[in-house]
């Protein structure tokens, strides 16, 4: 009798064989790290789909639907959870490789062109449209902590109280951009945390790095890198120093993920340490999440335990300890998938930026637009999600890449 063996399919080995093969992209023998370059894209479009998000969940924001959904804030809260800890820990990788190629000052002009300048634009041009949509909106479900007053009339008659007092305290001007407070906060811990990054650049640093990556190599203790954000985040009272205006996250913890992103490229130890561990610490972070669905709703409405709690005490340890294991795994997974060039990364890299800049003012637009519209949760999320994304593509693509003076503007290169 003749038989016949079964074939079997082994995904893993086709994804190792023919993972460039399928998708004709070269491997990267330049030294370039496009993983991080590709994990930058990945998190500006997250970013902008958190807050389509905003306009459903139940929290205060500029502008909100006429119907709240519960589904939206769960998975704001989801994102919530790393978006920007994923930010400020690239940013901490950004800056190790900007200073391995630029002296104290060059780096200093770079950053205040990348960054102040496009602030400043958001504060004046980006701005106040969109306080002015928050005025004129004044939602009745969970009036914004830093509403103004309600205004009626044009957006040229409210230009002129846009001046009158300083947003998040009363007043329409807003100093820190309104999404832009990442550009603003970036550019001050850039500042703040220069001299020891020098530091760390010179002999007794690398000295002092290389003996932080052996003992970081030990079993486990990489997660110890994470035990600082659970005590800043458990901690610090949300009221005064720990205040997570922004973000959700406290901005001492922003300032530790910056100097932890440095620290981690700083020694090819300390990622290999990051891969050794990679599958515990995504089944931890998978794990882990369930059991903060339930506080999710929390984060927007301002309610949940009383800090200094032990329930408090314990959910925000876990919050930190969930977000650290997020990170490592995306860490890990850019270094396994993404670390390919590909003609179209120049492109969105280069994009991103103004994307960033642009994003909030039309989604704010497009959402106060359809606000009254009597549709479902879910369509009006494909609607202001789709209308948004193209209406910020053409604008980047037909205006801000090909004028000089608007690249200058938005942080880009001139032409």
């Amino acid at each position: 009798m003749l038989t016949t063996k079964t074939p079997t399919f082994d995904l893993g080995a086709f994804l190792k064989i023919n993972q460039n093969d399928l998708l004709n992209f070269p491997i990267n023998r330049s030294g370039r790290r496009y993983d991080f370059d590709w994990l930058k894209v990945v998190a500006t479009f997250t970013v902008f789909i958190f807050h389509c998000l905003r306009f459903f969940d139940f929290g205060a924001w500029h502008v909100k639907n006429n119907q709240l959904d519960p589904i939206s804030t769960t998975v704001a809260g989801l994102l919530l959870q790393w978006i920007m800890p994923l930010f400020f820990l690239l940013s901490g990788t950004s800056i190790y490789f900007a200073l391995k190629s630029r002296t104290a000052g060059q780096f200093l002009h770079e950053r205040s062109l990348r960054l102040l300048i496009p602030l400043l634009f958001g504060i004046f041009i980006l701005s106040p449209p969109q306080v002015y949509l928050e005025r004129l909106s004044n939602p009745d479900l969970g009036i914004a902590p830093w509403t103004g007053g309600q205004f009626s009339g044009s957006f040229l008659e409210f230009i002129p109280h846009y001046f009158q007092g300083w947003y998040l305290f009363g007043g329409n001007f807003a100093w820190m951009g309104i999404h832009l407070w990442y550009l603003l906060v970036l550019w001050l811990f850039s500042l703040l945390l220069l001299p020891l990054f020098l530091a760390i650049k010179q002999g007794k640093g690398q000295k002092l790095s290389g003996k932080l990556a052996i003992v970081l190599e030990k079993p486990m203790v990489i997660f110890l890198l994470g035990l600082s954000i659970a005590i800043l985040e458990s901690g610090l009272d949300p009221a005064t120093f720990g205040v997570r205006a922004a973000g959700g996250w406290n901005f001492f913890t922003y300032l530790t993920l910056i100097l932890l992103g440095y620290i981690i490229v700083a020694d090819r130890h300390l990622e290999a340490g990051i891969d050794r561990y990679f599958i515990f610490t995504l089944t931890m972070a998978v794990l882990t999440t369930p059991l903060l669905l339930a506080h999710f709703r929390d984060l927007f409405t301002g309610s949940g335990a009383a800090y200094g709690s032990l329930n408090y005490t314990l959910v925000n340890a876990l919050r930190a300890f969930n977000a650290w294991c997020w990170l490592l795994a995306f860490l890990s997974l850019g270094r396994k998938f993404l670390d390919f060039n590909h003609r179209s990364l120049q492109y969105l890299s280069e994009a991103s930026l103004p994307f960033y800049l642009l994003h909030q003012p039309i989604i704010l637009l497009v959402g106060f637009s359809i606000s009254g519209w009597q549709i479902g949760v879910f369509p009006k999320f494909i609607v202001l999600s789709l209308v948004s994304f193209t209406a910020i593509g053409l604008c980047y693509e037909l205006i801000v890449r090909r004028i000089n003076l608007l690249r200058f503007c938005f942080g880009l290169k001139l032409t």
